[in-house]
């Protein structure tokens, strides 16, 4: 739905124009049907503590910084549309393994840092393409922060409060596993298992494995003090979500320390999405007031022109690692349509001032004849290929991938390394939305991404 928002919604200071939003237009907002239980939600939302601190935002601007300077790539990826029920310690850990086995190939494959994002423990909002579903007639599942999957499907804002504490504790997890030697290099033949066994480059990983495993044993009897190391006992993991439910990110804005810089402190990077990326919308004001890093959507009908001046407007004093520029313009455009924005951009702001990332998901979804939505691996594949000689024939940094993944054997994709068919899709189709790469999948492209690095 597009909304003229109500400014007594919720509470909150008006301080910098940070509340100019509210007097704009904001694309795929719920119809909530009780305003008065809606701002009753959002007050409480206003006084409970953030999800994530300033500084994290900060230290992860600085490693993202490194991306645009080229020195290191951004890997982020998870579900499509996190649930509440699937929100348990055993999905968290398998989306965070897969994540650690893919920046473990980047890493050592293509010999480059990692900058690794989930995009969990906040995506629990989905803009959706119609109100009501021909198919159902029912109104449209817009993520479980807002209803539910199975059911009426009425708007609820109440479920506001329960997606906060389930981004919460599922950040809690993953920072948990971050640290507490789950993540360590040392581990790394632990997390491969399943891909060894069911994959057919599972012996590429495994061999990938034995040399990291190696070369941590030498070290060792060298006498070097492999703790040190920062990629070797525990890493860096980062939130992101679209910032798609205003009234829920603006209550979960706050301050920092000098009063001076505001934070969308529902997650570490928060992205505009394709569908509410107008130059005069709200979400663009509200994003470009805050202290983030922040991602933009853009798909195959941006302009050159339009992309410019969203980027000029999100980052005007060309902060390094501030914005990340997010294509998902589908395989059969991204060779035609990116070379003329990213050389616009290049030309305006100069090499380095934007984060290049892909994402090969959403520019290549289809239906099959069974009614499934689905992606063919080939497609994906291929995408990142074209994003990749694009970033090549001018010259610049190809910065990063955005994937919909989970850690578990779903049948949601076709193709792969098991040439998963029509026909397989109803084996393991558990997506909420959108189809995942499932962990094999997920890895295979890993392998293709660090061989295309590694022809920088």
């Amino acid at each position: 739905m597009t909304h003229l928002l109500d400014p007594t919604a919720g509470a909150g200071s008006t301080r910098d124009g940070l509340d100019a939003w509210r007097e704009l237009t904001a694309e795929q907002q719920p119809t909530w049907p009780d305003r008065q239980l809606l701002k009753e939600t959002i007050d409480t939302l206003t006084s409970v503590p953030p999800i994530v601190q300033p500084h994290e935002c900060d230290v992860l601007r600085e490693r993202l910084a490194g991306v645009a300077r080229g020195e290191a790539f951004l890997l982020q990826g998870g579900d499509c549309a996190e649930t509440f029920d699937a929100n348990t310690a055993e999905g968290i850990r398998g989306k965070v393994r897969t994540l650690l086995q893919m920046a473990i190939v980047l890493t050592y494959g293509a010999s480059l840092p990692v900058v690794k994002v989930g995009r969990m423990a906040g995506q629990y909002a989905k803009p959706r393409s119609a109100d009501i579903e021909t198919t159902t007639g029912l109104p449209s599942y817009r993520g479980d922060a807002v209803n539910e999957l199975h059911g009426e499907r009425t708007p609820d804002p109440r479920r506001l409060v329960r997606a906060y504490a389930n981004s919460a504790a599922a950040l809690n997890f993953m920072r948990a596993m971050a640290t507490d030697g789950s993540a360590d290099l040392e581990k790394v033949h632990d997390w491969n298992t399943a891909f060894v066994a069911s994959s057919p480059l599972g012996h590429k990983y495994e061999e990938l494995a034995t040399d990291i495993e190696r070369a941590l044993a030498f070290m060792k009897a060298c006498g070097l003090d492999i703790s040190s190391m920062p990629a070797t006992h525990g890493v860096e993991l980062y939130s992101s979500h679209e910032a798609l439910l205003l009234d829920y990110e603006r209550a979960l804005t706050r301050y920092d320390d000098t009063g001076t810089r505001a934070y969308g402190l529902s997650g570490h990077l928060l992205w505009v999405g394709e569908r509410t990326r107008q130059l005069d919308g709200a979400h663009i004001d509200l994003l470009s007031r805050l202290s983030n890093p922040i991602g933009l959507k853009i798909g195959p009908s941006t302009t050159p022109e339009e992309a410019l001046a969203l980027i000029d407007r999100l980052d005007p004093s060309h902060v390094p690692g501030r914005l990340t520029i997010i294509s998902r313009m589908g395989a059969g455009r991204v060779r035609d349509v990116l070379p003329a924005i990213v050389e616009h951009v290049t030309d305006r702001r100069g090499p380095g001032s934007v984060i290049w990332c892909c994402d090969p998901m959403h520019g290549n979804t289809r239906e099959t004849a069974n009614g499934y939505k689905t992606r063919h691996f080939d497609d994906v594949m291929d995408e990142v290929r074209g994003f990749f000689e694009v970033h090549a024939s001018l010259g610049t940094h190809p910065g990063g991938v955005h994937v919909e993944l989970t850690g578990d054997e779903v049948t949601e994709c076709l193709g792969g390394a098991h040439q998963l068919t029509d026909e397989d899709l109803a084996g393991r189709y558990e997506t909420a939305c959108d189809p995942r790469l499932n962990n094999g999948q997920s890895l295979e492209l890993a392998f293709l991404v660090a061989e295309m690095l590694q022809r920088r």
